[in-house]
Formats: structure tokens, sequence, C-alpha cells
């Protein structure tokens, strides 16, 4: 896959201003029936904010890579006969579910959009300042001031893009995560290359008994020290982070299913601790290899305390088996 549109962005720093409040009006109303009229001046609109909203149908933040500029549009003066100044326009920004906005500074977290149609303001719009009408008394019946608009604000923001997946796989390369997901998923949409590696993420729709359905995330790369940014790195730690359940895939050909299994929660757990808490499933791979002798031999030196089941992508068994273990672990169905 080369770059383009097929690009799959997860980073980005976008420079985001919003816009400065209209300044209230000092107006004084004259007319010839009232040479003395009192204030009447209306306030200033309100800057315009920046927004995100969440957007269903957007997989990447490849779209914002060209406009890292985002300008919202200046309030409007007050006007005579208390006229409020419109308001200044938004500048709304698309982004994919799942998106996390930070401060560049602080590295603090500043909101996560999850649904679509969401919309939550990144950076508010300077307030619009009051007219000369709301500052008469019985002491000061003609103010000739009024408020000016308050400024915009301006500042360099992070949009960080996680995987919304409902199961995600973890495993060593040769587990057989993508054969796995080839087989079981309908409709695989192409979210392709990350920028460093040949391999992606690919998100894949499991359509499960009737009518029922569930996202499952391939994410590559839990190797041996990725919490310490080795080999393919934190990036493809980070997305696990959002998935609810975790399948865990173990071949059934591996040296001792055991250590491999403590390892990849090794990994998990260094890497965040709170990972620990989700729920697991355990899927023995390629089982087509083993008779029910080995069968019974490998079931001896599973680890405890993690539902298990034998699965073969190839030979397509022991799929719908998993595929209801995964059902009842995301609806908490029957889990201790």
């Amino acid at each position: 896959m080369g770059s383009g549109s097929s690009d799959f962005v997860d980073y980005i720093r976008i420079f985001c201003k919003s816009g400065k409040g209209g300044a209230g009006s000092a107006h004084l109303m004259r007319s010839r029936g009232n040479p003395r009229g009192g204030p009447d001046g209306g306030d200033g609109g309100r800057g315009g904010h920046v927004i995100l909203r969440g957007n269903r149908n957007l997989w990447t933040l490849l779209h914002l890579r060209y406009s890292k500029h985002i300008n919202a549009g200046h309030g409007m003066n007050g006007g005579k006969n208390r006229m409020t100044g419109a308001d200044g326009q938004d500048a709304i920004i698309e982004v994919p579910l799942g998106t996390i906005a930070k401060d560049d500074e602080t590295g603090a977290v500043e909101c996560e959009i999850t649904l679509h149609g969401e919309e939550v303001v990144l950076v508010s719009g300077g307030r619009g300042g009051l007219g000369n009408d709301h500052f008469k008394s019985p002491t000061n019946q003609t103010p000739r001031y009024a408020q000016p608009g308050e400024p915009g604000i301006e500042g360099w923001k992070v949009l960080e893009l996680k995987v919304l997946a409902d199961v995600g796989l973890v495993g060593f390369p040769n587990a057989g995560k993508s054969t796995l997901l080839s087989v079981i998923s309908a409709a695989k949409p192409k979210i392709a290359d990350y920028p460093f590696t040949t391999l992606r993420p690919n998100l894949g729709m499991v359509y499960y008994r009737d009518h029922y359905s569930f996202v499952m995330a391939d994410i590559p790369g839990i190797i041996e020290g990725a919490h310490e940014g080795k080999g393919l790195g934190l990036r493809f730690l980070r997305h696990i982070e959002r998935n609810a359940v975790l399948l865990f895939m173990v071949p059934s050909d591996c040296d001792d299913i055991r250590v491999e299994y403590q390892t990849l929660l090794k990994e998990l757990e260094l890497y965040n601790p709170e990972l620990l808490d989700k729920r697991r499933v355990l899927a023995i791979t390629k089982s087509d290899l083993l008779d029910q002798e080995l069968i019974a031999a490998v079931e001896k030196e599973l680890p405890d305390r993690v539902p298990t089941v034998f699965i073969s992508s190839v030979a397509q068994t022991g799929l719908d088996k998993m595929k209801d273990m995964l059902w009842a672990a995301l609806n908490q169905e029957n889990w201790s």
C-alpha cells in the first residue's frame, strides 16, 4: 500500500484559533422626538468555537494532515436598538470515533469522541462584550461606554485515534491473527499501512447468529519488549486500550502454551496494568494439527481461570464456539 488516501494516520498536531467576541455598542438613542434618549447599544456576538464532531464514516485523521490551521470566525459588534451582533462561525473538525484530543504542551486529555454526531467544544470563542444598555443605572442614565469582546484562544492540540473495536486480538506474529480475521469477518475495511511498517491494524465486522455483529481488531506487534518502545512499539499497544474483550491467540505448536500466554499478559501489564481488568478468552490456534490424544495433553498445560477454545481458521473448526464465548464476554453473560 502506498501513500495517499490509504495512509492510516493515527496522530496529528493541529493549530486551533477560536474567534474573538464582538464589541458591545455604546450607541445612544437619538431622534427628533427624543433628542436625549437613553443607551440602546446591543451586545457583541460570541466568537466562533473550534468544535470536534464524531463521524462514523471516517477511519483516519488523514484529512487533517493538509489543513493543520483551524480558524473560527469572529463575532460581530453589537448595534443600535439593542441589536446583538451575529456569532462568529464555528470551525467544525470531523473526526473518526475513538479520537482523543490533548493539549500539546501539557499532554492533558481534554476530550474523547466516541459517538457519531457527538460535538465537543475544543477551543471556546471569546465572549461578546456587553452593550451600554447593561450599564445604565439611576445615577448613570446615559453610559457612553460598552465592553470590548474577549479575544479568541489559540494553541496547538494533538489528536490521537484509538481503534474502537469490541474484540482485540493479542498474540505473537505467528499466532494466525490475520488469518482468523479474514476467515470470520464478512467485511474488512482497508485500514492501510502505518507510515513506518508494513503491518497494519485491520478491523473486521464479525456477524454472529441471526443479526448480531461485533467488531474485531487485529493489532499487529505485541512482541516482547513492546512496552519499552522496541519493535513496533507503543503505537500498536495503544489501540488495545479501547477493546472491551481481548482474544489471546496462542498456536498449538508452540513450546509451552502457558508460558506464551503469561508472556503476552506480562507485556500488557507492563504497558498498562488496567488492561488486565479486561475480560479475556484464549484461543488455541492451528488445532487441526492435533488429534484427540494431543488435545487432551495440551489441555493439561492450559493456563487457569481463562475460558479456552481450540480453533482452526484453515479447517474452520471451533469458530462458532469461539464466537459464542466472545459474545458472552462482550455481554457479560455467565461471566465469572
